[in-house]
């Protein structure tokens, strides 16, 4: 009984690296050059499609995207998606013609994380709806930068408590908080308890 509680009182804390990386507005700068380049990637990326009916309209470019992707070449070739249950699923998307009205959705994405992540606000939440569609476009067999802003996505989540804090959320995240602690317009602080705050 001692040792399981020993085991239970035992806690392990993130190396100091990390928790000055992650945490420190220090590194808000890092952040920025990180948050500005995926939230104009996407932003360029989304104004592209914005004049292109293949997009907005007809969705026949995401069709012919999603088409390549399930289709399975003979042998030796290998098929771009590696996962049979993703494959199913762009297919049944395909037989129900989603692709028209789905188009439309990547386009406005595309442009909203981009607008987000670029004047840093709610980028925690911005960036992984981005780190999602990358993650897509890779389960579809595609490539390019995905990786890259993939990893950009996952760093930038991580840190989300500063990652705008050279944008909006420097003031949004105290006055709105999070689910788990309610920032200033709901009463609390930043401490998560009513009334004023300890700290300057």
């Amino acid at each position: 009984m001692a040792t399981q509680t020993l085991e239970r009182n035992i806690t392990f804390s993130d190396p100091p690296i990390v928790r000055t990386l992650f945490n420190s507005p220090r590194w808000a700068w890092f952040w920025l050059i990180a948050r500005l380049y995926v939230g104009y990637t996407w932003l360029t990326s989304g104004w592209g499609k914005l004049s292109n009916p293949a997009w907005t309209e007809t969705g026949v470019a995401l069709k012919g995207f999603w088409e390549r992707a399930v289709s399975i070449p003979e042998a030796p070739a290998r098929p771009l998606i590696a996962f049979d249950w993703y494959r199913a699923f762009l297919q049944g998307m395909l037989d129900s013609g989603s692709y028209t009205w789905f188009s439309k959705l990547i386009v406005a994405s595309e442009l909203l994380i981009g607008i987000a992540l670029i004047l840093g606000a709610f980028t925690g939440i911005a960036v992984f709806f981005g780190g999602f569609m990358n993650w897509n476009f890779m389960m579809a067999g595609t490539a390019s930068i995905n990786p890259v802003l993939f990893t950009l996505s996952i760093l930038l989540i991580l840190a989300w408590k500063i990652a705008g804090w050279w944008g909006l959320d420097r003031w949004l995240l105290p006055l709105l908080g999070t689910p788990w602690q309610p920032g200033k317009l709901f009463g609390k602080t930043a401490a998560g308890k009513t009334g004023t705050s300890d700290q300057a």
